[in-house]
């Protein structure tokens, strides 16, 4: 099963690559990346040049946006409702491991990635396994998150990613 999710994802971008970025191409996008997924939400919006490496194990809220040319790697990935990738970004529940002197032939170590509800992870961010955003966060632009947080409405940024200031909700 695997395997042909990783076709089908595969196929979902080919098939879709050339159509314009407007709200209801993306979400029809969103929509087909979502058949193969473990669970999907209802407007979920993919732009054309975001890359699943496969649906298998993926969770996606309501209300969820990925942006140009983010890729999103291994299983067992939740982004709740109302999150927003920013362009760029890596997600990656895998890592390989060191064996026989190199990382090139050793098995990849899947982690639980986790992105709570009304998120942002900005432009040009690393996400790895093991790791948690918390909700109404934001992981600045360029930051690496390496360790799960636990404290809602900050801002975290830097690499290792740590806290650098606090989200205030917009009262107008």
């Amino acid at each position: 099963m695997h395997k042909i999710l990783i076709i089908y994802s595969w196929f979902v971008r080919t098939a879709t690559y050339f159509l314009p970025n407007s709200p209801s191409i993306m979400r029809f996008r969103g929509f087909l990346y979502g058949i193969g997924m473990t669970g999907c939400g209802k407007n979920f919006q993919v732009t054309s040049s975001a890359y699943f490496n496969s649906l298998k194990g993926i969770i996606i809220g309501d209300n969820v946006y990925i942006a140009h040319n983010t890729v999103i790697i291994g299983s067992d990935i939740t982004i709740e409702d109302n999150v927003i990738i920013g362009p760029n970004s890596v997600i990656s529940g895998g890592n390989h491991k060191f064996r026989n002197g190199s990382f090139r032939f050793s098995d990849s170590s899947l982690k639980k990635v986790t992105l709570k509800r009304g998120s942002w992870v900005g432009s040009n961010c690393t996400v790895v396994g093991g790791t948690v955003l918390p909700e109404g966060s934001i992981l600045a632009a360029g930051a690496v998150l390496t360790k799960s947080f636990t404290e809602k409405m900050k801002i975290y940024g830097g690499v290792p990613a740590k806290n650098i200031g606090f989200v205030q909700e917009d009262e107008s």
